[in-house]
């Protein structure tokens, strides 16, 4: 058996997939009971919900919370269509479908959404980088 060894610098081969992050945030409905119950649905998140994350392609999702405000992280392949994204992760299993429409029943949008708007992406205004 003979092996190959790829020459020169640019390679593909052996480049990891390069990735960016988006953050969203989302309130939580002002009741505190509500707020136990999202919560503890994601302390046990359904498994067909991950797989279809997996299948979708996203490298990492993050939920970080203070009160009621809940924040976002979403790291996927760069320039990656998120709407096409979340399309195939729902399509997985019906489940994934039904997770969405439980979760959207304790979510309000932050001051300044539109009407029926949930989710909104923020914007990075300032980043510090050590070289």
């Amino acid at each position: 058996m003979a092996f190959v060894r790829c020459k020169g610098e640019g390679s593909k081969l052996n480049v990891p997939p390069q990735y960016e992050e988006h953050v969203f945030v989302v309130n939580i409905v002002d009741n505190s009971e509500k707020l136990k119950e999202y919560l503890t649905y994601h302390s046990h998140v359904w498994p067909e919900v991950e797989a279809g994350f997996k299948k979708a392609g996203y490298e990492r999702i993050a939920l970080y919370r203070f009160d009621k405000l809940i924040v976002m992280t979403v790291r996927v392949p760069v320039g990656a269509n998120l709407d096409q994204m979340g399309k195939l992760a729902e399509s997985y299993s019906p489940k994934c479908a039904e997770w969405n429409v439980l979760m959207d029943t304790y979510q309000q949008g932050v001051s300044g959404t539109a009407a029926g708007q949930k989710w909104a992406e923020t914007n990075l205004f300032y980043e510090f980088k050590h070289k």
